[in-house]
């Protein structure tokens, strides 16, 4: 065990106290409470920040493997607490794939029965923080009943909890430690070893504490207060949850009316349905949950099947408690319109030349903007199915046009000029479009960022702030819509991806849809599986040429394929053709607009509530 001190304050007086065994009776005064720590200030407190490796997930059959900690108080680290622990029994394959702690490393280790007190008084006196604090409390806890040793903390402080209350879903869509260690750039990055997690939760507290900072949360009770509890009327309802497998797949809320209230995809269905009856900073989940009557779950063979048959289900029954992907075909596209003269329009249905789907008409609008002011577009809205010239008074060269990357000029064409232009002229402007949007060229692209250059040179730097924004999400929208094109043009692909158990994930994808889901266990050959799969996959017919880039499969649908496909691990099984992207693909720019989608993160003002 490695107890580590580091400079700064003294710990507690009663940190130094003889950790109480079994046979010890505490007073009531060595008993810390929540009430003891009310009026203290959040600086003042002494908190002990945790992480647990384990065998499994069951607090109740798995058994801790490793324990890391870190005490501070006041932004200062006042000692470490590392150890690794031997839990009397084989480390499963799929949990040594996770963490790299193997059975023969927990030989020599001390069991819980020496761990567990040496923590204890380790971190007497303080207020446990953890990242899923039910998690790692449950299994401290749990292995203090066994060895009948008095619990003797308060309420622990989740990292989890706190995230869902401070962030946004668009700021952060998950709250997994790594993906929070990610936005917010903390120094020691989650390695799923105890003591490298306890540091990043150091880290993410103290960025989620400055958050609150300006919301009047000053004290240890201001904190609890601003989280979410669950009352005695939801709690009650914790039943609800006891019938559901530990499966990934779909659930869905039902009201008093057996109306679909609330529907959500789990990786392990009875432990998140479970977690709404502890308390939700959302108030229309905590409204949700007083209606809820029953719960009905999908069991699915993975995360990708579950993701889909949400979508599915959404658009079915459209519950009132969902706020997205009611609509599994929505979203704004920008078409090229059919006329000698094309111009950019934006519109709910993709057309042959279409780019999308973009999920505002005002972002899609911009974007479709910044394309025009690139290639030269009309954006006069003067119909020209049959005229043999288009001509918009303006200035005579491209130089004095306004920039495609500012803002258009209210009455001013994107196309205007001095003299009228031909169809011949004018054509390869719209071929340049068509090129940018099929990937075939990014010479629009190139001469976007060279203006931004520009901007950049003459030190105008607000302006060239708004065109970064401006370029980077027509980067973004491109990428995006290329990349699903490419997968909905393929007939069929077979995937895999290690399910951490030794066995398979496998799904059947034809044209960008979504046909089969299955698993192959540990032990099974996948291949007869792959084979049973591709049998008896949904058929799903080939494009009509109009049918548009997505060759009308759902977009939502086809982006969550995207995902899962380029999640570590994944292997392309077979495929009826290759499954590529074209040479000049937006995709060439995704660092460009990573850089400015970080600099939007880091600007002054951005981090505040």
């Amino acid at each position: 065990m490695n107890v580590i001190p580091r400079t700064g304050p003294a710990p507690d007086a009663g940190a130094r106290r003889p950790a109480a065994g079994a046979g010890e009776q505490l007073s009531l005064a060595d008993l810390p409470t929540g009430e003891q720590f009310a009026a203290t200030a959040l600086y003042d407190l002494t908190l002990v920040v945790v992480d647990l490796e384990t065998t499994g997930g069951s607090a109740e059959h798995d058994r801790i493997t490793e324990i890391g900690a870190v005490k501070i108080r006041g932004g200062e680290v006042l000692g470490e607490f590392a150890t690794l622990v031997n839990p009397g029994r084989e480390i499963p394959p799929q949990i040594v794939t996770l963490t790299g702690i193997t059975t023969a490393m927990t030989y020599d280790a001390p069991p819980i029965e020496q761990v567990l007190p040496a923590f204890f008084e380790f971190a007497r006196g303080a207020i446990l923080v953890a990242h899923n604090a039910r998690f790692d409390v449950g299994f401290l806890k749990r292995s203090a009943a066994r060895m009948d040793l008095p619990w003797t903390f308060p309420e622990a402080l989740c990292t989890v909890a706190m995230a869902r209350r401070i962030l946004s879903r668009q700021e952060a869509p998950s709250v997994k430690l790594s993906v929070l260690a990610e936005l917010f750039e903390v120094s020691v990055q989650p390695t799923h070893r105890a003591l490298d997690d306890a540091r990043a939760t150091v880290d993410v507290f103290h960025r989620l504490l400055e958050r609150v900072g300006n919301r009047g949360v000053r004290t240890y009770a201001d904190l609890r207060s601003y989280l979410p509890r669950a009352g005695a009327d939801v709690r009650a309802k914790r039943t609800l949850a006891d019938g559901l497998p530990h499966r990934p797949g779909v659930y869905l809320f039902r009201g008093p009316g057996d109306e679909v209230l609330y529907i959500g995809t789990a990786v392990d269905l009875r432990r998140r349905v479970g977690s709404y009856f502890s308390g939700d900073a959302r108030a229309r989940m905590s409204e949700m949950v007083r209606l809820a009557q029953r719960v009905d779950h999908v069991e699915c063979a993975h995360g990708l099947e579950a993701g889909v048959r949400e979508l599915t289900l959404l658009g079915v029954h459209k519950p009132v408690y969902n706020r997205r992907s009611r609509s599994p075909h929505g979203g704004w596209w920008i078409t090229l319109t059919a006329e000698r003269f094309s111009r950019l329009k934006v519109s709910r249905t993709p057309g042959p030349d279409a780019l999308g789907p973009i999920s505002g008409r005002a972002a899609a609008a911009d974007i479709a903007d910044v394309i025009s002011g690139a290639a030269g577009l009309r954006t006069c809205t003067t119909r020209l199915t049959r005229a043999d010239h288009h001509w918009c008074e303006g200035p005579g060269n491209a130089e004095t046009l306004p920039d495609p990357l500012a803002a258009a000029v209210p009455g001013l064409c994107r196309a205007a000029g001095d003299r009228p232009q031909t169809v011949s002229d004018y054509l390869l402007r719209v071929c340049a479009v068509q090129d940018l949007f099929t990937g075939r060229s990014d010479a629009l692209l190139t001469d976007l960022a060279a203006r931004l250059e520009r901007l950049a040179q003459l030190r105008r730097f607000e302006s060239a702030a708004r065109a970064r924004d401006r370029l980077a999400a027509t980067v973004d929208a491109l990428d995006r819509c290329q990349r699903l094109a490419a997968l909905a043009r393929v007939a069929e692909l077979v995937l895999a991806r290690p399910d951490g158990t030794g066995g398979w994930e496998l799904s059947v994808v034809r044209y960008g849809r979504l046909a089969a889901a299955g698993r192959a266990a540990a032990g099974v050959p996948p291949m007869p599986v792959v084979d049973a799969l591709v049998a008896s996959a949904t058929t799903v017919l080939p494009p009509t040429p109009d049918a548009g880039p997505l060759a009308g499969a759902p977009a939502e649908e086809t982006g969550l394929i995207d995902r899962w496909m380029r999640e570590p691990g994944v292997r392309l099984v077979r495929s009826t053709e290759p499954l590529h992207w074209p040479s000049r693909a937006a995709a060439r720019w995704a660092g460009f607009s990573r850089t400015a989608r970080a600099a939007v993160a880091t600007a002054p003002g951005a981090a505040t509530g």
